[in-house]
Protein backbone atom coordinates (compact mmCIF):
# COMPACT_ATOMS: atom_id res chain seq x y z
CA UNK A 1 0.00 0.00 0.00
CA UNK A 2 1.38 3.40 -0.94
CA UNK A 3 2.01 5.80 1.86
CA UNK A 4 0.36 9.18 1.35
CA UNK A 5 1.65 12.41 2.81
CA UNK A 6 -0.08 15.55 3.95
CA UNK A 7 -0.11 18.34 1.32
CA UNK A 8 -1.03 21.64 2.88
CA UNK A 9 0.23 24.92 1.44
CA UNK A 10 2.47 27.01 3.64
CA UNK A 11 0.57 30.01 4.97
CA UNK A 12 3.44 32.47 4.74
CA UNK A 13 6.67 32.37 2.68
CA UNK A 14 10.07 31.96 4.29
CA UNK A 15 12.55 34.81 4.54
CA UNK A 16 15.62 33.13 2.99
CA UNK A 17 16.79 35.19 0.02
CA UNK A 18 18.10 33.64 -3.16
CA UNK A 19 21.36 35.53 -2.68
CA UNK A 20 21.82 34.05 0.79
CA UNK A 21 21.06 30.59 -0.57
CA UNK A 22 23.60 31.12 -3.38
CA UNK A 23 26.38 31.64 -0.81
CA UNK A 24 25.45 28.50 1.09
CA UNK A 25 25.23 26.36 -2.04
CA UNK A 26 28.62 27.66 -3.17
CA UNK A 27 30.05 26.60 0.19
CA UNK A 28 28.46 23.15 -0.18
CA UNK A 29 30.05 22.84 -3.63
CA UNK A 30 33.53 23.81 -2.46
CA UNK A 31 33.33 21.42 0.51
CA UNK A 32 31.97 18.48 -1.46
CA UNK A 33 34.99 16.18 -1.28
CA UNK A 34 34.93 12.59 -0.13
CA UNK A 35 32.14 11.02 -2.17
CA UNK A 36 28.39 11.09 -1.56
CA UNK A 37 28.62 10.21 2.14
CA UNK A 38 30.85 13.21 2.83
CA UNK A 39 28.82 15.49 0.57
CA UNK A 40 25.55 14.55 2.25
CA UNK A 41 27.17 15.07 5.66
CA UNK A 42 28.27 18.58 4.62
CA UNK A 43 24.76 19.47 3.49
CA UNK A 44 23.24 18.06 6.66
CA UNK A 45 25.55 20.13 8.86
CA UNK A 46 24.94 23.36 6.93
CA UNK A 47 21.24 23.05 6.10
CA UNK A 48 19.87 21.15 9.11
CA UNK A 49 22.21 21.85 12.03
CA UNK A 50 23.59 25.33 11.36
CA UNK A 51 21.09 27.16 9.15
CA UNK A 52 18.03 25.12 10.20
CA UNK A 53 16.53 25.69 6.78
CA UNK A 54 15.04 22.19 6.62
CA UNK A 55 14.09 19.75 9.34
CA UNK A 56 15.76 16.40 9.91
CA UNK A 57 12.61 14.70 8.66
CA UNK A 58 12.47 16.79 5.49
CA UNK A 59 16.18 16.23 4.80
CA UNK A 60 15.88 12.45 5.11
CA UNK A 61 12.67 12.54 3.10
CA UNK A 62 14.46 14.30 0.23
CA UNK A 63 17.46 11.96 0.53
CA UNK A 64 15.19 8.96 0.17
CA UNK A 65 13.80 10.45 -3.06
CA UNK A 66 17.28 11.02 -4.45
CA UNK A 67 18.39 7.47 -3.67
CA UNK A 68 15.48 6.03 -5.66
CA UNK A 69 16.60 7.84 -8.81
CA UNK A 70 19.43 7.26 -11.28
CA UNK A 71 22.27 9.73 -10.96
CA UNK A 72 24.40 11.15 -8.12
CA UNK A 73 22.20 11.27 -5.04
CA UNK A 74 24.11 14.12 -3.36
CA UNK A 75 23.74 16.44 -6.37
CA UNK A 76 20.07 15.55 -6.69
CA UNK A 77 19.55 16.09 -2.97
CA UNK A 78 21.02 19.59 -3.31
CA UNK A 79 18.80 20.24 -6.34
CA UNK A 80 15.74 19.03 -4.47
CA UNK A 81 16.29 21.20 -1.40
CA UNK A 82 17.19 24.19 -3.57
CA UNK A 83 13.90 23.66 -5.43
CA UNK A 84 12.02 23.30 -2.15
CA UNK A 85 13.41 26.63 -0.94
CA UNK A 86 13.23 28.73 -4.12
CA UNK A 87 11.38 26.69 -6.72
CA UNK A 88 13.06 26.05 -10.10
CA UNK A 89 15.68 28.89 -9.87
CA UNK A 90 16.76 27.58 -6.47
CA UNK A 91 17.06 24.02 -7.76
CA UNK A 92 19.11 25.13 -10.76
CA UNK A 93 21.48 27.20 -8.61
CA UNK A 94 22.02 24.41 -6.08
CA UNK A 95 22.46 21.70 -8.70
CA UNK A 96 24.72 23.66 -11.06
CA UNK A 97 26.95 25.02 -8.30
CA UNK A 98 27.38 21.49 -6.98
CA UNK A 99 28.84 20.46 -10.34
CA UNK A 100 30.76 23.59 -11.36
CA UNK A 101 33.98 23.42 -9.24
CA UNK A 102 34.60 19.79 -10.17
CA UNK A 103 33.83 20.45 -13.84
CA UNK A 104 36.36 23.28 -14.06
CA UNK A 105 39.03 21.31 -12.19
CA UNK A 106 38.65 18.12 -14.21
CA UNK A 107 38.60 20.08 -17.47
CA UNK A 108 41.94 21.70 -16.59
CA UNK A 109 43.41 18.37 -15.47
CA UNK A 110 42.15 16.66 -18.65
CA UNK A 111 43.84 19.31 -20.80
CA UNK A 112 47.10 18.83 -18.92
CA UNK A 113 46.74 15.05 -19.08
CA UNK A 114 46.12 14.98 -22.82
CA UNK A 115 48.78 17.55 -23.65
CA UNK A 116 51.53 16.50 -21.25
CA UNK A 117 50.80 12.86 -20.48
CA UNK A 118 54.25 11.77 -21.57
CA UNK A 119 56.03 14.07 -19.14
CA UNK A 120 57.74 12.17 -16.36
CA UNK A 121 56.14 14.29 -13.62
CA UNK A 122 52.60 13.55 -14.83
CA UNK A 123 53.36 9.85 -15.18
CA UNK A 124 54.85 9.80 -11.70
CA UNK A 125 51.85 11.53 -10.16
CA UNK A 126 49.36 9.05 -11.59
CA UNK A 127 51.62 6.09 -10.82
CA UNK A 128 50.75 6.43 -7.14
CA UNK A 129 47.15 7.48 -7.67
CA UNK A 130 46.10 4.40 -9.66
CA UNK A 131 46.65 1.78 -6.92
CA UNK A 132 45.14 4.12 -4.32
CA UNK A 133 41.96 4.47 -6.39
CA UNK A 134 41.90 0.69 -6.69
CA UNK A 135 41.86 0.52 -2.89
CA UNK A 136 39.06 3.10 -2.76
CA UNK A 137 36.91 0.94 -5.02
CA UNK A 138 37.63 -2.18 -2.93
CA UNK A 139 36.70 -0.28 0.22
CA UNK A 140 33.45 0.77 -1.47
CA UNK A 141 32.61 -2.90 -2.12
CA UNK A 142 32.98 -3.67 1.60
CA UNK A 143 31.09 -0.57 2.74
CA UNK A 144 28.14 -0.96 0.40
CA UNK A 145 28.07 -4.72 0.84
CA UNK A 146 27.63 -4.40 4.59
CA UNK A 147 24.60 -2.19 4.06
CA UNK A 148 22.97 -4.07 1.20
CA UNK A 149 23.67 -7.78 1.71
CA UNK A 150 21.33 -8.41 4.62
CA UNK A 151 20.65 -12.11 3.93
CA UNK A 152 21.64 -15.07 1.74
CA UNK A 153 19.30 -14.06 -1.08
CA UNK A 154 20.92 -10.63 -1.35
CA UNK A 155 24.39 -12.22 -1.29
CA UNK A 156 23.29 -14.60 -4.05
CA UNK A 157 22.08 -11.71 -6.21
CA UNK A 158 25.43 -9.96 -5.76
CA UNK A 159 27.32 -13.12 -6.80
CA UNK A 160 25.07 -13.63 -9.84
CA UNK A 161 25.59 -10.01 -10.90
CA UNK A 162 29.38 -10.35 -10.62
CA UNK A 163 29.45 -13.59 -12.61
CA UNK A 164 27.13 -12.16 -15.26
CA UNK A 165 29.15 -9.02 -15.94
CA UNK A 166 32.68 -10.34 -15.34
CA UNK A 167 32.55 -13.74 -17.05
CA UNK A 168 29.65 -13.36 -19.51
CA UNK A 169 29.87 -9.64 -20.32
CA UNK A 170 26.16 -9.06 -19.65
CA UNK A 171 25.42 -5.32 -20.06
CA UNK A 172 25.02 -3.37 -16.83
CA UNK A 173 21.54 -2.00 -17.72
CA UNK A 174 20.31 -5.58 -18.25
CA UNK A 175 21.62 -6.56 -14.81
CA UNK A 176 19.84 -3.63 -13.16
CA UNK A 177 16.58 -4.37 -14.98
CA UNK A 178 16.73 -8.09 -14.19
CA UNK A 179 17.49 -7.43 -10.53
CA UNK A 180 14.56 -5.03 -10.29
CA UNK A 181 12.18 -7.60 -11.79
CA UNK A 182 13.51 -10.34 -9.48
CA UNK A 183 13.10 -8.05 -6.48
CA UNK A 184 9.56 -7.04 -7.47
CA UNK A 185 8.41 -10.65 -7.95
CA UNK A 186 10.35 -11.88 -4.94
CA UNK A 187 8.86 -9.16 -2.77
CA UNK A 188 5.40 -10.40 -3.68
CA UNK A 189 6.17 -14.09 -3.09
CA UNK A 190 8.80 -14.00 -0.29
CA UNK A 191 8.66 -10.52 1.29
CA UNK A 192 10.78 -11.51 4.29
CA UNK A 193 13.78 -12.10 1.98
CA UNK A 194 13.40 -9.16 -0.38
CA UNK A 195 11.94 -6.24 1.56
CA UNK A 196 15.12 -5.45 3.46
CA UNK A 197 15.41 -1.70 2.77
CA UNK A 198 13.15 0.20 5.15
CA UNK A 199 12.22 3.85 5.18
CA UNK A 200 13.92 6.13 7.68
CA UNK A 201 12.04 6.44 10.95
CA UNK A 202 12.52 9.85 12.48
CA UNK A 203 11.34 10.73 16.00
CA UNK A 204 8.57 13.31 15.96
CA UNK A 205 9.69 16.52 17.61
CA UNK A 206 8.92 20.20 17.45
CA UNK A 207 9.94 21.62 14.08
CA UNK A 208 12.13 24.72 14.27
CA UNK A 209 13.25 24.73 10.63
CA UNK A 210 12.34 27.44 8.14
CA UNK A 211 10.85 24.83 5.80
CA UNK A 212 9.03 22.10 7.71
CA UNK A 213 7.53 18.82 6.60
CA UNK A 214 4.33 20.63 5.66
CA UNK A 215 4.44 20.89 1.89
CA UNK A 216 4.99 24.29 0.29
CA UNK A 217 2.42 25.39 -2.28
CA UNK A 218 4.79 25.17 -5.25
CA UNK A 219 5.40 21.47 -4.62
CA UNK A 220 1.80 20.55 -5.41
CA UNK A 221 1.87 18.22 -8.46
CA UNK A 222 -0.16 19.24 -11.51
CA UNK A 223 -0.40 17.70 -14.96
CA UNK A 224 0.26 21.05 -16.66
CA UNK A 225 3.48 21.56 -14.72
CA UNK A 226 4.63 17.97 -15.37
CA UNK A 227 4.13 18.28 -19.13
CA UNK A 228 5.94 21.63 -19.21
CA UNK A 229 8.94 20.29 -17.26
CA UNK A 230 9.10 17.15 -19.40
CA UNK A 231 9.07 19.02 -22.71
CA UNK A 232 11.66 21.62 -21.66
CA UNK A 233 14.09 19.11 -20.14
CA UNK A 234 13.83 16.64 -23.02
CA UNK A 235 14.48 19.47 -25.49
CA UNK A 236 17.54 20.58 -23.52
CA UNK A 237 18.76 16.99 -23.21
CA UNK A 238 18.25 15.62 -26.72
CA UNK A 239 18.21 18.84 -28.76
CA UNK A 240 22.03 19.20 -28.88
CA UNK A 241 22.39 15.53 -29.85
CA UNK A 242 20.02 15.91 -32.78
CA UNK A 243 21.92 18.99 -33.95
CA UNK A 244 25.24 17.12 -33.71
CA UNK A 245 23.83 14.15 -35.63
CA UNK A 246 22.66 16.45 -38.45
CA UNK A 247 25.84 18.56 -38.50
CA UNK A 248 28.59 15.97 -37.92
CA UNK A 249 26.78 12.71 -38.64
CA UNK A 250 25.78 9.85 -36.33
CA UNK A 251 29.23 8.23 -36.49
CA UNK A 252 31.21 11.25 -35.29
CA UNK A 253 32.84 10.81 -31.88
CA UNK A 254 30.93 13.74 -30.34
CA UNK A 255 27.58 12.29 -31.43
CA UNK A 256 28.52 8.86 -30.12
CA UNK A 257 29.71 10.38 -26.83
CA UNK A 258 26.47 12.29 -26.39
CA UNK A 259 24.27 9.27 -27.11
CA UNK A 260 26.33 6.85 -24.99
CA UNK A 261 26.41 9.04 -21.89
CA UNK A 262 22.73 9.88 -22.31
CA UNK A 263 22.06 6.15 -22.02
CA UNK A 264 24.44 5.84 -19.08
CA UNK A 265 22.63 8.66 -17.27
CA UNK A 266 19.45 6.60 -16.95
CA UNK A 267 21.11 3.49 -15.48
CA UNK A 268 23.29 5.02 -12.75
CA UNK A 269 21.37 3.36 -9.92
CA UNK A 270 23.49 2.53 -6.90
CA UNK A 271 26.06 5.31 -7.28
CA UNK A 272 28.88 6.07 -9.65
CA UNK A 273 31.00 3.00 -8.86
CA UNK A 274 28.29 0.75 -10.25
CA UNK A 275 28.12 2.35 -13.68
CA UNK A 276 31.87 3.00 -13.99
CA UNK A 277 32.57 -0.63 -14.85
CA UNK A 278 30.12 -0.37 -17.72
CA UNK A 279 31.56 2.98 -18.85
CA UNK A 280 35.18 1.85 -18.55
CA UNK A 281 34.73 -1.37 -20.49
CA UNK A 282 32.74 0.34 -23.26
CA UNK A 283 35.21 3.23 -23.49
CA UNK A 284 38.20 0.87 -23.78
CA UNK A 285 36.91 -2.19 -25.62
CA UNK A 286 34.11 -0.82 -27.85
CA UNK A 287 34.80 2.83 -28.68
CA UNK A 288 38.57 3.03 -28.15
CA UNK A 289 38.28 6.33 -26.27
CA UNK A 290 40.61 5.20 -23.46
CA UNK A 291 43.53 2.84 -23.11
CA UNK A 292 43.50 0.15 -20.39
CA UNK A 293 44.27 1.72 -17.04
CA UNK A 294 43.43 5.29 -18.06
CA UNK A 295 40.03 5.09 -16.39
CA UNK A 296 41.92 4.92 -13.09
CA UNK A 297 43.64 8.19 -13.98
CA UNK A 298 40.27 9.84 -14.51
CA UNK A 299 38.87 8.29 -11.36
CA UNK A 300 41.85 9.68 -9.46
CA UNK A 301 40.99 13.14 -10.77
CA UNK A 302 37.35 12.80 -9.71
CA UNK A 303 38.25 11.46 -6.27
CA UNK A 304 40.56 14.41 -5.54
CA UNK A 305 38.29 17.20 -6.78
CA UNK A 306 35.00 18.54 -5.38
CA UNK A 307 31.71 17.38 -6.81
CA UNK A 308 30.07 14.03 -7.60
CA UNK A 309 32.26 11.08 -8.50
CA UNK A 310 30.30 10.49 -11.71
CA UNK A 311 32.07 13.63 -12.99
CA UNK A 312 34.79 11.17 -14.07
CA UNK A 313 32.77 10.64 -17.26
CA UNK A 314 33.82 14.17 -18.24
CA UNK A 315 37.40 12.88 -18.53
CA UNK A 316 36.22 9.97 -20.67
CA UNK A 317 34.33 12.32 -22.98
CA UNK A 318 37.34 14.62 -23.23
CA UNK A 319 39.77 11.85 -24.15
CA UNK A 320 37.34 10.20 -26.57
CA UNK A 321 36.81 13.41 -28.55
CA UNK A 322 40.51 14.35 -28.25
CA UNK A 323 41.57 11.09 -29.89
CA UNK A 324 38.84 11.16 -32.55
CA UNK A 325 38.55 14.91 -33.29
CA UNK A 326 37.20 14.75 -36.85
CA UNK A 327 36.99 18.29 -38.28
CA UNK A 328 38.14 19.93 -35.02
CA UNK A 329 41.59 20.33 -33.52
CA UNK A 330 42.19 17.63 -30.87
CA UNK A 331 42.15 20.06 -27.94
CA UNK A 332 38.98 21.85 -29.09
CA UNK A 333 37.30 18.50 -29.70
CA UNK A 334 38.31 17.39 -26.20
CA UNK A 335 36.84 20.51 -24.60
CA UNK A 336 33.60 20.07 -26.59
CA UNK A 337 33.47 16.41 -25.56
CA UNK A 338 33.97 17.37 -21.93
CA UNK A 339 31.17 19.94 -22.01
CA UNK A 340 28.81 17.63 -23.93
CA UNK A 341 29.39 14.70 -21.56
CA UNK A 342 28.70 16.85 -18.52
CA UNK A 343 25.56 18.28 -20.15
CA UNK A 344 23.94 14.94 -21.04
CA UNK A 345 24.94 13.43 -17.68
CA UNK A 346 23.38 16.10 -15.48
CA UNK A 347 20.42 17.50 -17.45
CA UNK A 348 18.56 14.23 -16.69
CA UNK A 349 19.24 14.77 -12.97
CA UNK A 350 17.30 18.04 -13.07
CA UNK A 351 14.53 16.30 -15.02
CA UNK A 352 14.16 13.58 -12.38
CA UNK A 353 13.87 16.15 -9.58
CA UNK A 354 11.72 18.81 -11.21
CA UNK A 355 9.35 16.25 -12.72
CA UNK A 356 9.31 13.53 -10.10
CA UNK A 357 9.71 15.15 -6.69
CA UNK A 358 5.99 15.99 -6.24
CA UNK A 359 5.03 12.42 -7.17
CA UNK A 360 7.83 10.30 -5.63
CA UNK A 361 6.49 11.07 -2.17
CA UNK A 362 3.64 8.69 -2.87
CA UNK A 363 6.11 5.86 -3.46
CA UNK A 364 7.90 5.98 -0.10
CA UNK A 365 5.66 3.40 1.56
CA UNK A 366 5.40 1.15 -1.50
CA UNK A 367 6.65 -2.30 -0.47
CA UNK A 368 7.00 -3.52 -4.07
CA UNK A 369 9.37 -0.64 -4.81
CA UNK A 370 11.31 -1.36 -1.63
CA UNK A 371 11.83 -4.98 -2.66
CA UNK A 372 12.92 -4.04 -6.19
CA UNK A 373 15.36 -1.46 -4.84
CA UNK A 374 16.79 -3.99 -2.37
CA UNK A 375 17.53 -6.43 -5.20
CA UNK A 376 19.06 -3.70 -7.39
CA UNK A 377 21.30 -2.54 -4.55
CA UNK A 378 22.50 -6.10 -3.95
CA UNK A 379 23.29 -6.59 -7.64
CA UNK A 380 25.17 -3.30 -7.65
CA UNK A 381 27.58 -4.76 -5.06
CA UNK A 382 28.49 -7.47 -7.56
CA UNK A 383 28.94 -4.89 -10.32
CA UNK A 384 31.24 -2.79 -8.14
CA UNK A 385 33.25 -5.92 -7.28
CA UNK A 386 33.65 -6.46 -11.02
CA UNK A 387 34.94 -2.89 -11.31
CA UNK A 388 37.39 -3.50 -8.46
CA UNK A 389 38.76 -6.71 -10.01
CA UNK A 390 38.97 -5.18 -13.49
CA UNK A 391 40.81 -2.11 -12.19
CA UNK A 392 43.09 -4.22 -10.00
CA UNK A 393 44.20 -6.45 -12.87
CA UNK A 394 45.02 -3.47 -15.10
CA UNK A 395 46.85 -1.68 -12.28
CA UNK A 396 49.01 -4.50 -10.94
CA UNK A 397 49.77 -6.10 -14.33
CA UNK A 398 51.09 -4.27 -17.37
CA UNK A 399 49.65 -6.95 -19.68
CA UNK A 400 46.19 -8.52 -19.28
CA UNK A 401 44.95 -10.77 -22.10
CA UNK A 402 41.27 -11.48 -22.76
CA UNK A 403 40.36 -15.01 -23.81
CA UNK A 404 36.97 -16.33 -24.87
CA UNK A 405 36.18 -19.91 -23.87
CA UNK A 406 32.76 -20.61 -25.28
CA UNK A 407 30.44 -18.04 -23.73
CA UNK A 408 32.86 -17.31 -20.90
CA UNK A 409 35.27 -14.35 -21.04
CA UNK A 410 38.48 -14.77 -19.06
CA UNK A 411 41.13 -12.21 -18.08
CA UNK A 412 44.62 -13.75 -18.04
CA UNK A 413 47.31 -11.51 -16.51
CA UNK A 414 50.93 -11.66 -17.62
CA UNK A 415 52.45 -12.66 -14.30
CA UNK A 416 55.92 -11.55 -15.38
CA UNK A 417 54.56 -7.99 -15.80
CA UNK A 418 53.37 -7.67 -12.19
CA UNK A 419 54.18 -4.35 -10.50
CA UNK A 420 54.78 -5.15 -6.83
CA UNK A 421 55.18 -1.50 -5.83
CA UNK A 422 51.72 -0.66 -7.16
CA UNK A 423 50.35 -3.64 -5.22
CA UNK A 424 52.04 -2.44 -2.02
CA UNK A 425 50.67 1.09 -2.45
CA UNK A 426 47.18 -0.35 -2.98
CA UNK A 427 47.43 -2.51 0.16
CA UNK A 428 48.68 0.44 2.21
CA UNK A 429 45.87 2.64 0.91
CA UNK A 430 43.26 -0.01 1.70
CA UNK A 431 44.57 -0.41 5.26
CA UNK A 432 44.57 3.38 5.71
CA UNK A 433 40.97 3.66 4.52
CA UNK A 434 39.50 0.56 6.10
CA UNK A 435 41.49 0.03 9.28
CA UNK A 436 42.58 3.50 10.34
CA UNK A 437 39.70 5.48 8.79
CA UNK A 438 42.06 7.96 7.10
CA UNK A 439 40.15 10.37 4.88
CA UNK A 440 40.00 9.57 1.18
CA UNK A 441 41.69 12.83 0.22
CA UNK A 442 44.67 12.24 2.55
CA UNK A 443 44.98 8.62 1.43
CA UNK A 444 45.06 9.60 -2.23
CA UNK A 445 47.49 12.44 -1.58
CA UNK A 446 49.82 10.15 0.40
CA UNK A 447 49.70 7.50 -2.31
CA UNK A 448 50.42 10.08 -5.00
CA UNK A 449 53.46 11.34 -3.08
CA UNK A 450 54.72 7.79 -2.51
CA UNK A 451 54.34 6.97 -6.19
CA UNK A 452 55.98 10.26 -7.17
CA UNK A 453 59.04 9.59 -4.99
CA UNK A 454 59.41 6.00 -6.20
CA UNK A 455 58.91 6.85 -9.86
CA UNK A 456 61.34 9.80 -9.88
CA UNK A 457 64.05 8.38 -7.61
CA UNK A 458 63.96 4.67 -8.44
CA UNK A 459 62.54 4.33 -11.94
Amino acid sequence: MVKAVERTAVASPHTITLREAFGVWLKVALYSFGGPAGQIAVMHRLLVEEKKWVSENRFLHALNYAMLLPGPEAQQLATYIGWLLHQTPGGLIAGILFILPGFITILVLSILYAGFQELTLVQALFYGLKPAVMAVVLEAVVRIGRRALKNKVMVGLAVLAFVAIFFFDVPFPMIVLSAGVIGFVGGRLWPVWFQVIKGDEVKEEEETAVITDTMAAHTQPTLHRAIKVLLICLALWWGPLLLLAVWLGPDHALTEIGVFFSKAAVVTFGGAYAVLAYVAQQAVDVFGWLRPGEMLDGLGMAETTPGPLIQVVQFVGFMGAYRQPGVFSPMLAGILGSVLTTWVTFVPCFLWIFLGAPYIEYLRGNQDLSAALSAITASVVGVILNLAVWFSLHTVFAVVDERQVGLVKLFVPGWETADLISLLIAIAAFIALFRFKVSMLLTLAGSAVAGLIYFLLIT
